[in-house]
């Protein structure tokens, strides 16, 4: 499965972790840069995972509307690895 991580200059640990639970590919969209807002996302990722501390409003409400209009699960979580996993686990 792909994710892609939008949000976070650095993500430490999180990588790492994801790949653990099954996630053989990840893609990271740090959403600090103007232009992050007009970034087309990538059509083959199975999962996206905005982490809300790091992203502004537009932004998230943007990747909203294109996960519902792809059919791609998004799923919104602050960048701690205790509250991605407990989003991760209610997701699936």
């Amino acid at each position: 499965m792909t994710v892609l991580i939008v949000g976070g200059d650095y993500l430490g640990k999180i990588p790492e972790r994801l790949k653990e639970l099954g996630f053989s590919q990840i893609q990271h969209l740090s959403g600090r840069k103007v232009n992050h807002i007009e970034a087309k996302l990538p059509h083959s990722v199975d999962v996206i995972l905005v982490l809300v501390d790091y992203i502004n409003h537009p932004l998230a409400c943007k990747i909203k509307r294109e996960a519902q209009r792809r059919g791609v699960k998004a799923l919104f979580a602050r960048r701690s690895w205790s509250h991605i996993s407990q989003v991760l686990q209610r997701a699936c």
